[in-house]
């Protein structure tokens, strides 16, 4: 090559040394950043992903809740990480919503970050405090019209999908309830538990044992087909409020810049993990439906969603604190 073109002697040289990069990746262990905290669906999620990495791998995948401003302080910590495997985000639905209902962000959803895979989907469900004297979403819509801004719904934070699946709901439905935000997925939850609050929409993936022992009652799936998990609930649609869908969806992001290599080594393992039977298992017995797509398809995802939620946020006029 004494006489090659400079440009394919760059060129031969990058491909020789990133080669080399992923057959060395990883050397140390990885931070699996959660941007929320502990208990909610994304923080199941990847810690039932991490060991399955971490033995393919060879180096740990440690799980690290960021939580903070609807996902945004965990997901701007990737962003700004070095580019080189070590520091990924697990993420979901919000980071899409995040787009439209924050006016700046420290971060571009599509631009700083190189989409690994999909992990999975999972509807949302729309679940009551047993306390609340509605069986069905009939039931529930006729009680807001006649108590409008009395009933309290949780979410997990202001612009979090929880939020924006309640608001849609009103939307659709014509009511109006009173939303009362914390700050996660395990906060939310006790306060529905306790009564505090009395509704909420949550995954299926965290809703479920609550259901199970009897301690919550589910009205309806926000998917447009029933979850297998709970095939006697109905969903939102066909409850009543027509065309009604607000499915959530589980990530893996890389900072962008980390070399194709690593990322393509990250999404071959990942989908190998979702592969097996002990991880699928484990995903679709909490109602999640394990995917694991090309990168471009994830990014595809993204940018869909990104397009979806904007239009509610602007039709409705909401926004992050």
């Amino acid at each position: 090559m004494r006489n090659a073109p400079k440009s394919l002697l760059c060129a031969a040289v990058l491909a020789f040394t990133t080669g080399a990069l992923a057959q060395s990746y990883p050397t140390k262990p990885v931070r699996l950043i959660v941007p929320f905290p502990a208990g909610g669906g994304i923080d199941f999620v990847s810690r039932a992903l991490a060991p399955k990495l971490s033995e393919y791998l060879g180096h740990s995948f440690i799980v690290d809740n960021r939580s903070g401003a609807s996902g945004t302080i965990g997901t701007d910590a990737v962003a700004k990480a070095p580019p080189d495997g070590y520091t990924l985000l697990a993420t979901f639905s919000s980071h899409t919503q995040n787009a439209s209902l924050y006016a700046k962000l420290s971060y571009d959803t599509v631009r700083d970050f190189a989409p690994v895979t999909q992990i999975a989907t999972v509807a949302n469900i729309l679940v009551v405090n047993p306390s609340l004297p509605v069986k069905t979403v009939k039931e529930l819509i006729a009680l807001g019209k006649k108590r409008p801004g009395e009933i309290l719904y949780a979410s997990i934070g202001n612009g979090t999908p929880s939020h924006l699946s309640a608001e849609l709901f009103d939307n659709m439905a014509g009511i109006k309830m009173a939303h009362v935000p914390y700050k996660g997925a395990a906060p939310s939850m006790i306060s529905l538990l306790s009564g505090e609050t009395q509704l909420t929409f949550t995954t299926v993936v965290v809703a479920l044992p609550h259901v199970k022992s009897g301690r919550l009652r589910a009205l309806g799936v926000a998917s447009l087909k029933r979850a297998a998990v709970m095939p006697e609930v109905p969903t939102i649609d066909e409850a009543g409020v027509r065309g009604y869908e607000s499915n959530a969806w589980y990530g893996l992001l890389a900072p962008a810049k980390t070399p194709p290599a690593i990322v393509e080594q990250l999404h071959r393992e990942t989908v190998r993990a979702l592969q097996s039977p002990d991880l699928r298992g484990s995903l679709t017995n909490q109602g999640a439906d394990p995917v694991g797509n090309t990168g471009e398809q994830f990014n595809t995802l993204i940018k869909d969603e990104i397009e979806k939620w904007r239009r509610l946020v602007l039709a409705l006029g909401l926004k992050a604190d």
